[in-house]
């Protein structure tokens, strides 16, 4: 796997410290626009990082058999995804709100019933599914980073919003839950932009492997 462990940890680390414990220090010093370039120098040389390393590690022998059952559920798994990520992108209050004004609503709808965290969970999915269908060591270490980044990520930012809202994130997390359908809410108002935009961008995701990898992936598998 050569360096991809090591930058690996160095991308999800470096992550946390600046979204943490260094990000008050840095902000009182350079000010919120310094420290987003900081932080943003120093995400995109440790992702670079990681990318170089992982395109330069060897191919091994997968380190599990892969067939059409883990190609099935890995496929689910990306649908989920994509549901999820799509409708985080509307109303999520989890979201950066540099006015300080976004609350969460008083009653969780959508994928928001699914999870608090439905754009981490997204990710953290992602990883998953590559993980199941392409058993490569360096991949296993790269998609678990995301994984870790995500989950990790998610719970750090439920006790940070938690101290900067004490009037409505506690509040907020005791009608959620963390895991996917764990509340046992009714998902209601699931719009077109997370049902229908999910739907077309795992399309073209699993799509573009074929194009981009030179393997089809999701259902273009069954397909192609």
């Amino acid at each position: 796997m050569g360096e991809v462990p090591i930058a690996a940890a160095a991308f999800v680390g470096t992550h946390f410290l600046l979204s943490h414990p260094l990000r008050a220090p840095i902000v009182s010093r350079l000010g919120e626009r310094g420290f987003l370039g900081v932080y943003s120098l120093v995400a995109a040389v440790t992702l670079g990082w990681l990318v170089f390393a992982y395109r330069a590690a060897p191919l091994a022998a997968p380190l599990w058999p892969v067939g059409d059952t883990l190609w099935a559920v890995a496929t689910a798994m990306m649908l989920l995804a994509s549901v999820l990520f799509m409708g985080s992108l509307v109303g999520n209050p989890a979201l950066p709100d540099p006015g300080g004004q976004q609350r969460p609503p008083v009653e969780p709808r959508g994928v928001f019933a699914i999870t608090r965290h439905p754009m981490m969970w997204s990710f953290a999915l992602w990883g998953a599914a590559h993980i199941l269908v392409y058993p490569q060591p360096a991949n296993i270490v790269l998609a678990g980073a995301i994984v870790v980044l995500a989950l990790v990520g998610a719970h750090l930012q439920d006790r940070k919003k938690a101290r900067h809202q004490p009037d409505s994130w506690p509040q907020w997390m005791a009608r959620t839950s963390f895991l996917p359908f764990a509340a046992r809410r009714s998902i209601r108002g699931l719009g077109g932009h997370a049902l229908g935009g999910g739907v077309v961008v795992w399309l073209a995701a699993t799509w573009a492997h074929i194009p981009l990898a030179g393997w089809a992936a999701g259902v273009w598998r069954w397909i192609a």
